[in-house]
């Protein structure tokens, strides 16, 4: 399932969200201009590491990098598809937690989904780039404060995608559910295909936790259809 947009209004303008994805995608856009050698380098630089992290943890160029890498992308569309959700759903969290407490809610995300990575495979020492540790925890958010929205979404029906209006709740129950699995596939072997899924896990417990305990007293998000 490829979600397309949500139903649900939002209030103010995301001015939050909106420049998280300008950030997102001007960093990637120095690694392409920094060329694929270089990118290599900024990549170790600036990339974070499980064992590097956990062998000197108060070194800061390691704790710097658990917000670094948040911002870095492995190509153009590991960054088309975080910024897809992050667009579709982070308007509306922002909106019911405000401009500010969103921005620390989404870094507050990314780094609880880090060391939910660090957990899984403390060892390794490949690198770990991307935002959508901190997208998982938006998303935590959105089923629990929007869990009767609807969301239009491209289903697969064999060769041909279709265009439905989907609950929240089974779309985001669905990727969780597809994380999950994949995630306790993944434990004791190596990174299944480069992707952290226990990074998405613990992002959207974490996301999901802090919805129910801030999230519920701030919102008061009014439920319209945008059609």
């Amino acid at each position: 399932m490829i979600p397309i947009r949500d139903q649900i209004k939002t209030r103010r303008l995301p001015w939050v969200n909106t420049l998280l994805i300008i950030v997102n995608i001007a960093v990637f856009a120095l690694q392409w201009l920094a060329g694929a050698s270089q990118d290599g380098e900024l990549l170790y630089q600036f990339a974070f590491i499980r064992y590097q992290f956990l062998s000197t943890p108060t070194n800061f160029s390691n704790v710097r990098n658990i917000f670094t890498s948040m911002f870095m992308h492995a190509g153009l569309l590991h960054l088309a598809g975080n910024m897809l959700y992050l667009w579709i759903f982070g308007d509306n969290i922002e909106d019911a937690l405000g401009h500010f407490p969103y921005l620390i809610f989404y870094l507050v995300g990314g780094v609880a989904a880090t060391l939910a990575h660090v957990l899984t495979n403390p060892f390794s020492l490949v690198p770990t780039v991307g935002a959508s540790g901190a997208i998982a925890a938006v998303l935590g958010a959105y089923l629990v404060l929007y869990p009767h929205s609807r969301v239009l979404t491209f289903i697969p029906l064999g060769y041909f995608m279709t265009l439905k209006l989907v609950p929240a709740s089974i779309v985001l129950g669905v990727w969780f559910i597809m994380q999950f699995f994949s995630g306790v596939l993944s434990l004791g072997g190596p990174d299944v295909g480069g992707i952290a899924f226990w990074a998405h896990i613990g992002g959207f417990v974490t996301g999901a936790v802090l919805a129910l305990l801030f999230g519920k007293r701030q919102q008061n998000a009014r439920h319209q259809p945008r059609w």
